[in-house]
C-alpha cells in the first residue's frame, strides 16, 4: 500500500471525506458493475454493498487509498456474483438467461448526453451507435480483462493501483489489459468500416 500512496501522492483529489468519495465514484462503479452483471438491480446491490464495506472497514484510511480499496471490494463482490450465478445456472438450467432483460438494457449516460452543437442528427446517431457497440463489446470480454480495461481506461488507475484493486500482480494486469485491448480492436474492426 505504501508504494501506491507514493505513486499517487502528487494527484489532486476531488474528495476529502468518504461521503464525497462515494458520490464521486458512484456512477462509474455502477456502470462497471452493470457491464459485469448485465443487470441494473444486481449492479446496484453490488455497488451499495461495496460502498458499505468500504465505509465499515476502511473509512479511517487515507483518501489516496480509498479508490484502490473500493475497487478491490467491488472486484471481490463481482467475483462472488459470477460464482453464485455459475452455481445457479448449473443447478437451474431452465432459468439461465442468455440475453439481458429489456428493462436492464439502457443506453449509457454518454449516449444520452447532448451532442456537440456542430453535429448533425446523422452524426449524433452514429456516435450513439458507436458508444452502444463499444458497450456491447466490453460486455463480451472475459471478467478479468473487462475489469482491467475498466479500471485502467474508465477509472484511469495506474497499473499498480489496478493490481491492488484486482489483487493480482502488475504483470497480470498488463496481460489482461493488453488482451482486452486486442479483443476490443478485433471486435470493433468490422464496425469501424461500416
Amino acid at each position: 500500500m505504501e508504494n501506491t500512496v507514493a505513486v499517487v501522492a502528487d494527484k489532486q483529489l476531488p474528495y476529502t471525506t468518504v461521503e464525497q468519495f462515494l458520490k464521486h465514484i458512484e456512477r462509474r462503479a455502477f456502470h462497471m458493475a452493470r457491464l459485469g452483471t448485465g443487470n441494473a438491480d444486481s449492479a446496484m446491490d453490488i455497488v451499495q454493498d461495496s460502498m458499505y464495506k468500504l465505509v465499515e472497514k476502511y473509512s479511517t484510511k487515507q483518501p489516496l487509498e480509498w479508490k484502490p480499496l473500493f475497487y478491490r471490494i467491488l472486484s471481490s463482490r463481482l467475483t462472488d456474483y459470477y460464482r453464485r450465478k455459475a452455481v445457479r445456472d448449473r443447478l437451474f438450467v431452465w432459468s439461465k438467461s442468455t440475453s439481458v432483460d429489456s428493462e436492464d438494457s439502457f443506453p449509457d449516460a454518454l449516449a444520452r448526453a447532448p451532442g456537440r452543437n456542430s453535429e448533425t442528427p446523422d452524426e449524433m446517431l452514429m456516435r450513439s451507435q458507436r458508444i452502444q457497440q463499444l458497450d456491447r463489446s466490453v460486455q463480451q470480454l472475459p471478467n478479468r480483462q473487462r475489469q482491467a480495461f475498466m479500471l485502467r481506461c474508465w477509472e484511469g488507475l495506474s497499473t499498480i493501483e489496478t493490481a491492488i484493486a484486482m489483487e493480482i500482480s502488475e504483470g497480470s494486469v498488463k496481460t489482461h489489459y493488453s488482451r482486452a485491448m486486442h479483443a476490443l480492436r478485433d471486435m470493433l474492426e468490422d464496425y469501424r468500416h461500416d
